[in-house]
Parts: structure tokens; C-alpha cells; sequence
């Protein structure tokens, strides 16, 4: 599909320079750009780039000023980032929204009822009562269990899984391999040595505007719902255990791990190999470092770092004295050295 750059600034409230007429179809990174592209410049690392790329359309900042000729057209907006961000959105929106219909084969039970303009794609099943919203993609091999509603313009990758009773909000995204649904880890340990299986009997809702990445899980409640806000954003291979409360907003990075009944603020951040016990509670806007590990409630605006995690500029104090250890066992031992002469001067 060919974009017009004139249409593209009306979109984005931009400023061509150049080339008025010319169109594109694509995106690119600046450094390998291509005839028929638009890349961006934000980050004036790459600025050395932008004399040489063969993209078509460059969007930049309006204060950017060249140093030498350029041979793309410009596209001027007060934010390349944001811009590009936005531009992206609606290539995306744009590809999807071209799916439509039902292929074959796939199954969907005489049950089930859906809006327009919907995509199922084959080898889906999609099993009984369960609701679909307009504009909704489940592209090949997905599977949805009994009585789940979703909600409109959501879309559900290749591969997904959603358990029975499961609710998918609006505008959700959901990527390759994610499973929605799954038994809680609930077992009952006996006197013999064996556990007994403690039955998941609850779900998982959804809330709009999620986005979770691919082969991430998400563990229905033992009673009642394991719950997602509005605006959660999951990155991949993410586990979120049975009742836990994702506040609205919050960002995860990948191989974040959540135990059970945890409870996590509004706008809260945590990065990659990050965890949280369980039955806990962080307040709103936390943010939790790389491998940090949360064994007890954090009161909101907290920053910390580490396993145990604990403040951040704590944190890096004490490693500072860590990486220090063998030196200062070094010099202990020549005190004691030293304290044992003074104490024996014959010896």
C-alpha cells in the first residue's frame, strides 16, 4: 500500500521539504534505508546517516538543521519518535484491518456469536458461547475455550491459547504462543509425600489496550479472576500467577516473574528477570531493576534494585563495598597481622 507524504504530514501535523509528489510503502532504519521508505532521525547519533540513506522520506525534528545536502525528503514534526511511533500504529492497523472472513478449516461452534469485519484464520477453534467483538483478528491456530468474550478491534496471533471463561478487553493485542487461562500452581502437600491438586476454578480478565508478548502466560485464579488493567503492556516470556492485580499502565520486560495473590500499583516498571513473592503489594509508579527480586511490599514511588531488592542508592552503595571485599579482607588480614606483633613482639 503507497502512502502519499503529503497525506502522511496531514497526519501527523508535519512540514514536507522536498519532494511533494513522491510516495512510500514501507519503513526502514535510517542507516539502511531504501527507495520507496520512510525512516526517522531523533537520536542525533545517527545523524551521520541522513546525508547518505537511500530512504525516500526522513521524518526528523523540526529544529533539526542539516549540515549538508540531503537527497530524501524531509518530514517535519515537532517529535520523530512519537511521529514514527504513531506512523507505525497505523501501518500495523492498516495491515490487519485488510484480513477478513473465515478461512477453512476451522472450527466455530453454532453458538457463538461475533460482530463485523472479523478474521478467523485456519485450523482455529473456537468453542461454544463465546463472543466476539467487531473488527476482531484470530489469525491460524488459535484456540478459544468455552464462554470467553472479546472485545473489539483485538487481535490474537498465531497460536494463542484462551481458556474457558477467559475476558479479552478492547484493542488488545495478543501475540504468538500466549496462553490466557492456565491452572493456577495450586497443590495441597500430603502426609505421604504427594500433593493433591488444588482445582483452578476462576479466570483471567483482560482489561483494554493490553499488549502481551509471545509465550507469555497468564494463570487463571484459583477463585475469582486474575486481573490485567487497562494499558498493561507485557513483553515475552512473562509468568503471572493466579490472582494477582497488574495496576493500569505498568510495563513489564521479558522473563518477569509475578507469584500468586501478588498485587502491583498504577504506572509501576519492571525490568527483565525481574520478580515479585507472593501476597504482596507495590504501590503506584515502583520501578524494580534487572533481576531485582520483591520479597516485601514497596510503598509507591520506590525504586530498588537487587535480591532482595532494596533501595537503589543503597543498593549501589553496598555493591560498591562488595566489589571491594577482597581488598579490605586483604588489609584486615594485615591488621590482625600487625595487632599480633604488637601483642607478641618477641614472636
Amino acid at each position: 500500500m503507497d502512502f502519499k507524504v503529503t497525506d502522511i504530514a496531514k497526519f501527523l501535523n508535519g512540514e514536507v521539504v522536498g519532494d511533494e509528489t513522491i510516495t512510500v510503502n514501507n519503513v526502514s532504519k535510517i542507516e539502511e534505508g531504501k527507495p520507496g521508505t520512510l525512516a526517522f532521525l531523533s537520536n542525533m547519533k545517527y545523524e551521520q546517516h541522513i546525508y547518505t540513506t537511500k530512504a525516500s522520506v526522513v521524518l526528523v525534528n523540526k529544529s533539526f538543521v542539516p549540515k549538508s545536502e540531503i537527497k530524501a525528503t524531509l518530514l517535519k514534526v515537532d517529535d520523530a519518535y512519537k511521529a514514527f511511533a504513531s506512523l507505525l500504529d497505523l501501518y500495523v492497523q492498516a495491515k490487519a484491518n485488510n484480513k477478513t472472513g473465515i478461512e477453512q478449516p476451522s472450527h466455530i461452534h453454532e453458538s457463538v456469536s461475533y460482530g463485523e469485519n472479523i478474521y478467523v484464520g485456519a485450523f482455529s477453534y473456537i468453542s461454544s458461547k463465546v463472543q466476539i467483538g467487531n473488527n476482531v483478528k484470530i489469525f491460524p491456530q488459535v484456540f478459544i475455550g468455552e464462554n470467553v468474550r472479546i472485545g473489539d478491534n483485538s487481535i490474537l496471533y498465531a497460536g494463542v491459547k484462551i481458556y474457558d471463561d477467559s475476558v479479552i478487553g478492547n484493542q488488545c493485542i495478543l501475540h504468538s504462543g500466549v496462553v490466557i487461562g492456565a491452572d493456577g500452581f495450586g497443590f495441597a502437600p500430603q502426609p505421604d509425600g504427594t500433593y493433591k491438586k488444588i482445582h483452578q476454578i476462576g479466570n483471567v480478565i483482560l482489561e483494554d489496550d493490553v499488549e502481551i508478548g509471545a509465550n507469555t502466560t497468564i494463570d487463571c485464579g484459583t477463585m475469582g479472576s486474575t486481573i490485567i488493567r487497562k494499558g498493561v503492556k507485557l513483553d515475552n516470556l512473562i509468568q503471572i500467577a493466579h490472582n494477582c492485580d497488574i495496576g493500569d499502565h505498568t510495563v513489564m520486560a521479558a522473563q518477569t516473574g509475578i507469584a500468586g495473590s501478588a498485587k502491583i500499583g498504577k504506572n509501576c516498571v519492571f525490568a527483565g528477570q525481574s520478580g515479585m513473592a507472593g501476597h504482596l503489594s507495590v504501590g503506584d509508579k515502583v520501578t524494580v531493576g534487572a533481576q531485582g527480586g520483591v520479597l516485601k511490599n514497596l510503598p509507591e514511588n520506590s525504586v530498588v534494585w537487587g535480591t532482595p531488592a532494596i533501595n537503589l542508592k543503597d543498593q549501589i552503595r553496598a555493591l560498591s563495598v562488595f566489589k571491594n571485599l577482597p581488598k579490605l579482607d586483604s588489609e584486615l588480614f594485615q591488621i590482625k597481622k600487625e595487632i599480633r606483633k604488637l601483642k607478641n613482639p618477641e614472636n
